[in-house]
């Protein structure tokens, strides 16, 4: 309305005082009426646009603007007014939608980066357009160099390359990763999956740890059967004999007493078995039951110095010396399964006495750590273990000398039960070893665990 309003106002305007001053003719008054019109119209157009120069000033100035800088409309009249604040609200509600849309693109993005599954985004030409801190870690890639690279010319394991040339893409392949060395393996699982219209979907997987426990399984089994086929076989052989074959009485009860060696064997090695399946499946023992650690020791005392006095006497040498600590340095009580632990303490002690030479010394000590806490530690001056096996003892069924492990009655799996007590009850095992001046063996409690008297 006001478009039109200013131009016929001016020639009203006009028309009026060319009649009105100078006594015009008729025509005369049209003229200046048209001059007038004229005249309003064009300062309307003038006006006009420099309200929309003003207001398009006003929007690239807010386009290039930071989201967060406030930039009021100009003050303007009618429809542009109206323009202005529909234009305000427009661009209020788009930039709150970009803000919602970035937020939800970098948590999508912070979930990729959190995953340990490793991502890449190609596009068509094999160019990486994205991928995470897993797949960097996978492949020895950059997140910021990398970006526009052709994938095969970075991942160029030959294997790679065949199975993305080929674009087969319904199964996956398995390889090594460029970090990977013979004393730590990286294996991956790489599957690649097209979208969109060209693009593909980069997932690769570390499955060393699937890979270590599926090793360790079929150790397992194959060493249990192993552990087992061979007093087996001995019985059987035995039995065979004894069925088979007039034996004389002192013969007859050599045979008993080696089959009851093997029977007791297998014994020993289904109750560790037992035992260890035990420890994996019960929830680690809490604070509730406190137990003085006088009490597990003269447990290992009496459990040492009778293993002792059997190895003495098998073998007809001289006993092992066993020192153990005074009864001043075990005023202190300690939280957990008293069992558990007993049977960690024993054990321990009786590895050294089986794999020390008779007449040897064995110190077991109890003292306080600068923490807070106490480590239990078995000293021997046995043969000692060389450094290359320091790291696999507490393996199942892992053994120096799986001869002298075997005549020594061991199943091979008391380190392995020791480890397991000992993480239940928060602690950690430290060995130290030097081939020809013996062990020694430290179990370190945290300080939660333990309450001086």
């Amino acid at each position: 309305m006001n478009r039109l309003l200013a131009p016929i106002l001016c020639l009203l305007v006009c028309a009026g005082a060319v009649g009105i001053f100078w006594d015009a003719p008729p025509i005369a008054v049209s003229l200046g009426a048209l001059i007038g019109g004229a005249l309003g119209l064009l300062a309307w157009l003038f006006w006009d646009d420099w309200r929309a120069t003003l207001l398009i000033d006003w929007l690239r100035r807010l386009q290039n603007a930071p989201d967060d800088t406030p930039l009021p409309p100009p003050r303007l009249s009618g429809v542009w007014r109206m323009t202005a604040e529909r234009l305000t609200r427009l661009l209020r509600q788009q930039r709150q939608q970009g803000k919602r849309f970035s937020r939800r693109l970098e948590d999508i993005r912070d979930a990729l980066h959190a995953s340990p599954n490793g991502v890449i985004m190609l596009n068509g030409a094999g160019r990486i357009r994205w991928l995470n801190r897993s797949a960097c870690r996978h492949f020895g890639l950059d997140e910021a160099r990398d970006i526009a690279q052709t994938v095969t010319h970075l991942l160029r394991d030959p294997i790679f390359v065949a199975y993305y040339t080929q674009r087969d893409f319904s199964h996956g392949i398995t390889l090594n990763s460029p970090f990977s060395t013979l004393g730590r393996p990286l294996h991956l699982t790489v599957h690649i999956y097209p979208y969109g219209k060209r693009s593909l979907l980069i997932l690769s997987q570390d499955t060393t740890a699937i890979e270590r426990n599926e090793a360790m399984r079929r150790d397992f089994v194959a060493n249990v059967s192993h552990e087992l086929r061979t007093p087996l076989t001995v019985l059987a052989g035995f039995i065979e004999t004894l069925q088979t074959l007039p034996l004389a009485e002192s013969e007859r009860d050599d045979y008993l007493a080696r089959m009851a060696r093997h029977a007791a064997r297998m014994q020993n090695l289904v109750g560790d078995l037992l035992l260890l399946s035990r420890l994996e499946a019960s929830p680690p023992p809490g604070f509730e039951q406190w137990t003085p650690i006088r009490t597990l020791l003269a447990a290992c005392v009496a459990e040492a110095q009778a293993l002792a006095a059997v190895a003495a006497k098998a073998s007809g040498a001289a006993q092992h010396v066993i020192v153990f600590p005074p009864e001043a340095e075990l005023d202190a009580e300690i939280a957990g399964s008293a069992d558990e632990l007993q049977s960690a303490f024993i054990n321990l002690a009786n590895n050294a006495i089986r794999y020390t030479p008779p007449g040897g010394r064995i110190e077991i000590r109890w003292t306080p750590t600068p923490e807070g806490g106490a480590a239990f530690a078995v000293q021997d001056n046995g043969p000692g273990i060389a450094p290359e096996h320091l790291p696999r003892l507490t393996e199942r069924f892992y053994r120096v000398d799986s001869g002298r492990s075997s005549e020594s009655g061991g199943t091979g799996l008391g380190l392995s039960i020791v480890k397991h007590v000992l993480q239940r009850h928060d602690a950690r095992l430290k060995i130290h070893s030097t081939p020809g001046a013996g062990a020694c063996f430290t179990v370190v409690f945290p300080a939660d665990r333990i309450c001086r008297i």
